[in-house]
């Protein structure tokens, strides 16, 4: 190091300069002393390791740099200096070479911590306003779409009931009800067909001995009823022969009731008239009580339950068959002086229903062979066609359109049981004949 005098004819050095800026007083050992160990930013040091490129000391540089220092002229005070603001680097030994400057480390930006997202609860006032919105407008949607169908169904049904005279949706209902009743008895108990029977029986008679007296006959009702009560249970007796007694006691007491009354009365009446309601009154016996007890004969016989479920779906079919074709396709009247309704359209579609339900049910439920369920369907065709035409030929002799109007949708008991009663002789007949045949 040189000496003052030397010092103070050369101009001083970046170091120098910052080194009388910092220091207040030059003269002072102090100070020399700092300005011997304290490195300036800046300036190299004797022996210190080379300095970083200047791509990386810009890069490492602090935000606030430092102005760069003015040469001090002689005899001129140099300006002061701004303070330094970075952080004093440590100091390092007298002797040793000086440390390299170290980049101030740069506090990260403080990051405000993630507020997790808020979520919308279901029931948002805003959301469960429109929810209901849907709501209601898929309601009212379906509410005119049911409206819409009922209304077409309504009409339909009127078209119906001008042409046929019955309401479709009643009839479908107690003929569903009654269906039910009578699957119950013959599938479960077998026994309890037998007051079902009993209870038809009694109705029947009690309709047509209404009608009959209606239509200016003299029927007494009461011993019809009761001649009625004791025929109908001897179907189910072992005896069969006690049935055909019993027809013939049954017959006689209604005509000789019918015979001794018309004597107390006395009024005058013709022997023809009396003769008429006498043989009216037999007849009572022989359509409605004598045809109950053969269908309780075919329940008495093994496997007798599927035979009387049998022929009584067969009528059933034919008569919903023709009632539908009829509807359907009907122009060209059967008789029309006996039925003006009833239509061979309609006569076709049975036979076809007819057929095809004796041939299942024969083959499936009966154990008959095929033909056999052939037979079954057209006889049972045959007798409900026939049972049909004959009551709606007493119904017009009688100046009557129904039985009576207990059954809503169907008359009365009696105008659901026209085809069935005349079909119980064939199916009792026919199980006797197929008997050999049927597979146990």
């Amino acid at each position: 190091m040189s000496d003052d005098s030397s010092s103070q004819d050369r101009p001083l050095t970046r170091r120098e300069a910052r080194a009388a800026a910092a220091t207040p007083a030059q003269d002072t050992p102090q100070a020399d002393a700092a300005d011997a160990v304290t490195p300036v930013r800046g300036v190299p040091v004797v022996g210190a390791p080379p300095e970083r490129p200047a791509q990386a000391q810009t890069a490492a540089a602090p935000e606030h740099t430092e102005p760069p220092a003015q040469p001090v002229q002689p005899g001129i005070p140099p300006a002061p200096a701004a303070p330094l603001q970075p952080t004093p680097e440590p100091v390092p030994p007298a002797d040793g070479p000086a440390p390299a400057p170290r980049a101030p480390q740069s506090t990260p930006p403080a990051v405000e911590p993630a507020q997790p997202p808020v979520e919308k609860s279901p029931f948002d006032t805003a959301d469960h306003s429109a929810i209901r919105e849907q709501w209601r407008a898929a309601r009212d949607e379906l509410g005119s779409h049911v409206s819409n169908a009922r209304d077409q169904f309504d009409q339909a049904n009127e078209r119906i009931k001008e042409r046929t005279g019955r309401d479709l949706i009643v009839a479908i209902l107690i003929g569903v009800a009654f269906g039910a009743v009578l699957l119950v008895s013959l599938l479960f108990v077998k026994w309890l067909f037998v007051p079902i029977a009993l209870a038809a029986g009694l109705l029947g008679t009690y309709e047509l001995s209404r009608a009959l007296k209606g239509g200016g006959r003299r029927i007494d009702i009461v011993p019809q009823l009761i001649a009625a009560a004791l025929l109908i249970p001897t179907g189910y007796l072992e005896s069969s022969w006690l049935s055909w007694v019993m027809l013939f006691v049954s017959v006689t007491f209604v005509c000789v009731w019918r015979m001794v009354a018309q004597m107390v009365v006395a009024d005058g009446r013709t022997y023809g008239d009396v003769l008429a309601d006498v043989l009216v009154s037999g007849l009572v016996q022989v359509y409605v009580p004598l045809l109950t007890a053969f269908a309780l004969m075919l329940l008495r016989q093994d496997h007798g339950e599927w035979w009387v479920l049998s022929f009584i779906v067969v009528a059933v079919v034919a008569d919903t068959a023709a009632y539908a074709s009829g509807l359907s396709f009907g122009k060209h009247p059967m008789a029309p002086r006996i039925s003006p309704k009833k239509t061979w359209e309609g006569f076709a579609g049975a036979v076809v229903g007819s057929l095809l339900a004796g041939a299942l049910l024969g083959v499936f439920l009966l154990g008959i062979p095929l033909w056999g369920g052939l037979i079954l369907g057209a006889a049972i065709l045959a007798s409900a066609t026939l049972g049909d035409l004959g009551e709606s030929m007493l119904k017009r002799d009688l100046g009557i359109k129904d039985m009576s109007s207990w059954l809503p949708g169907h008359g009365g008991l009696l105008d659901r049981l026209d085809s069935i009663l005349p079909s119980t002789v064939p199916a009792y007949a026919l199980y006797v004949l197929l008997q050999p045949w049927m597979v146990s």
